[in-house]
């Protein structure tokens, strides 16, 4: 193969990126100290935790107060992401089973 090629075969993808998953659903940490605060994020596996993301789903906050939400998803996107293959991560899985009624 020739550097200027053309060639619409040549251009393959690399072995390592075949059948992996790339995006994941996860929590990425802001608020103050003590008093922490979660945005649920789809983002690449490869980014840190508080980096940057593709898009925020929701946000938990465990420390609301009674009149405040401690959860929220938008349930369309959750769908969406994990329609394309996203995975979600261990605790945004439990969150998301143990506030099933608050996503609806």
């Amino acid at each position: 193969m020739t550097h200027g090629s053309s060639d619409p075969q040549a251009r393959t993808e690399p072995e390592i990126c075949k059948g992996t998953n790339m995006v994941v659903i996860r929590l990425a940490r802001g608020g103050a100290k003590k008093r922490p605060f979660f945005n649920i994020v789809a983002t690449d596996s490869r980014n840190p935790r508080d980096g940057r993301f593709i898009e925020r789903v929701g946000f938990y906050n465990p420390v609301a107060a009674e009149n405040e939400p401690k959860l929220r998803i938008a349930a369309d996107r959750l769908n969406y992401w994990t329609g394309v293959g996203a995975r979600m991560s261990p605790t945004v899985v439990r969150l998301v089973k143990e506030h099933a009624p608050a996503t609806a």
